[in-house]
């Protein structure tokens, strides 16, 4: 197993470029295999994540080649077959392999989606969307003929489900309308995917049109990834130190930026990049984790440490409500918290040098901003959790001045 051993205490400065949106190119990834031809994929990230969905479009007879940060993915001759629970279970982007199989082969099989074990993760609606189209479920298996165009009225702007009706009306025939869908980049980054392979997309406030049909390979750049982003603003904050991003849209991260501003950071966007540093005085700050354009559930973890050791607030999230566990790992850094429903306080804490383990993939970045804020020597175990999102996070942390290494344990 790899760990990360940090030696804390060092003001963390300078300019970092992130890399590709983990939660933008894994949904693309796997709507490629409704395309026919090759599709080129710009900015991509080599992370655990991104390696374990170009692992399964392999084995369903995708073939990749990788040149730098650039995929090209030919999908002209697939042949169905089922993935391993144990490939599908390491990471919760397989879900999008029950629109992506139901275009192209007619059929999939249901699995419980992986990825971070935080919260209860149903595909009901996911489901639901597929049926809307035509889709039938036959025990544990879900099948569809030939998907027709249709009305999904989602019942919650899930990120997953919007992903997944996307790709089943991109790749079926006629008309669909999608409501109540998810309104984040990256899911705005999918349907430029598809309309570059030839679906028709329109998009309003109220509902997402498509009329799909057959799709040839298509072509985008991937966003930057907005969650790497508000890491490394993170680092440099809870360090004393001055951290400018690079490569990613501010306005994409305009709720996490007005955090940093209410918590009594001094925020600058620049055409250098998105900069923070701690202001002069420090505020309580209540942050609520909702769907876009407010705050982003995977970056509550990220400030719990910063309102921890800045000053104090409240945390909830409408996302995901059981998403807390990080909470207890935190406390072996010092961090105080009391759970109440649907949230957590966080208490002003002295952060410490501690050895600690990755909960999940956010939860363990967080506890990386723990140990390099606090003076000493800290471990972070289960490293390749971490890694399953952040690419040369060691490297990128050190160029900002960190003392940071990944060793096996």
């Amino acid at each position: 197993m790899k760990e990360f051993l940090v030696r804390g205490g060092a003001a963390l400065s300078g300019s970092v470029l992130v890399g590709g949106s983990k939660n933008a190119v894994l949904p693309i990834i796997f709507a490629t295999l409704i395309t026919r031809g090759v599709s080129r994929l710009d900015n991509v990230p080599n992370i655990g994540d991104v390696r374990v969905a170009l692992r399964i479009i392999n084995e369903l007879g995708a073939r990749v080649i990788r040149t730098g940060s650039t995929l090209y993915i030919d999908t002209e001759n697939l042949e169905y077959k089922e993935i391993s629970e144990t490939t599908l279970s390491r990471i919760r982007a397989s879900t999008y392999l029950i629109g992506a199989s139901l275009v192209r082969f007619g059929r999939c099989k249901i699995s419980r989606p992986g990825g971070c074990n935080f919260s209860d993760r149903p595909i009901d609606l996911h489901i639901y969307a597929a049926e809307c189209l035509g889709a039938v479920r036959e025990d544990t298996d879900i099948v569809a003929h030939k998907l027709h165009g249709g009305v999904v009225r989602l019942r919650t702007a899930s990120v997953g489900a919007t992903a997944n009706a996307l790709i089943m009306a991109a790749g079926a025939y006629g008309v669909s309308e999608i409501y109540n869908y998810a309104k984040e980049p990256h899911v705005m980054a999918l349907a430029r995917f598809l309309a570059s392979a030839g679906a028709s997309i329109f998009i309003d406030d109220e509902k997402i049109t498509v009329r799909g049909g057959s799709l040839s390979g298509g072509n985008i750049r991937i966003i930057g990834d907005m969650i790497e982003a508000g890491t490394y603003l993170a680092a440099g904050v809870i360090t004393g130190g001055k951290v400018t991003v690079r490569g990613v849209d501010a306005r994409d991260m305009s709720a996490f930026l007005s955090f940093l501003t209410a918590l009594g950071c001094e925020v600058s966007i620049t055409n250098d990049g998105i900069s923070a540093a701690r202001g002069e005085l420090h505020r309580a700050v209540t942050l609520t984790a909702d769907p876009y354009p407010a705050f982003a559930t995977d970056l509550a973890p990220v400030a719990a440490p910063l309102i921890a050791s800045l000053s104090r607030g409240e945390i909830y999230d409408n996302v995901w409500r059981e998403r807390f566990g990080y909470l207890s790992e935190l406390s072996r850094f010092g961090l105080r918290a009391s759970r109440v429903d649907g949230g957590a306080v966080i208490h002003h804490s002295l952060l410490h040098r501690a050895s600690s383990k990755a909960p999940d993939l956010r939860g363990g970045a967080a506890c990386l901003l723990c140990a390099l804020c606090a003076e000493g020597e800290s471990r972070v175990a289960s490293a390749d959790i971490i890694l399953r999102g952040y690419e040369n996070i060691d490297k990128k942390l050190r160029a900002l001045g960190a003392d940071v290494i990944i060793k096996h344990s």
